[in-house]
């Protein structure tokens, strides 16, 4: 009789471990159901007004993303680049113009800011540094090839 107590008993708690299992199981599904709805709230807005967000984006195509740096904020998707995207959103809905953005940008990031910065004194290292390297390459080269030849040709029958 105890042996049957016994075997029941081993049933009840197979049984049990079961429904904790099946309720993890609905309780991770839940959990990571709410998630997926949680982030599809997340979405990005439709755009209101197309032609100021292709404003912003045709001046974001301008600027250098300062995480990424060799990306424009149009492009990154960094939390900076969103920043900036929307204090030039803001600016624009504020009237101000583009040229007027770009100078507070330049005011305040620097002309590192600017995706194309203009030839000035303090970028022509920056402009014109590509083809002084390209020109000392050149001119190595050239010497390297007309400098004559200093070694003998080896006669025949003689050894090194």
């Amino acid at each position: 009789m105890a042996s049957a107590a016994n075997g029941a008993g081993k049933r009840y708690a197979r049984w049990l471990r079961a429904c904790a299992s099946a309720v993890a199981l609905l309780l991770s599904a839940w959990v990571v159901s709410g998630v997926g709805l949680a982030r599809a709230g997340e979405a990005r807005p439709v755009v209101d007004d197309t032609v100021l967000e292709a404003r912003v984006m045709a001046l974001a195509e301008e600027l250098r993303c300062l995480v990424c740096q060799n990306e424009t904020i149009a492009a990154s998707q960094a939390e900076l680049a969103r920043d900036l995207r929307a204090q030039i959103r803001q600016q624009l809905r504020e009237g101000r113009s583009p040229e007027e953005v770009m100078d507070f940008m330049v005011a305040r990031y620097g002309q590192f800011v600017r995706y194309r910065p203009p030839l000035q004194a303090s970028t022509w290292a920056l402009w014109l540094g590509p083809f002084a390297l390209l020109g000392i390459a050149a001119f190595a080269w050239s010497r390297q090839i007309r400098r004559p030849q200093t070694s003998e040709p080896m006669e025949e029958g003689a050894s090194p």
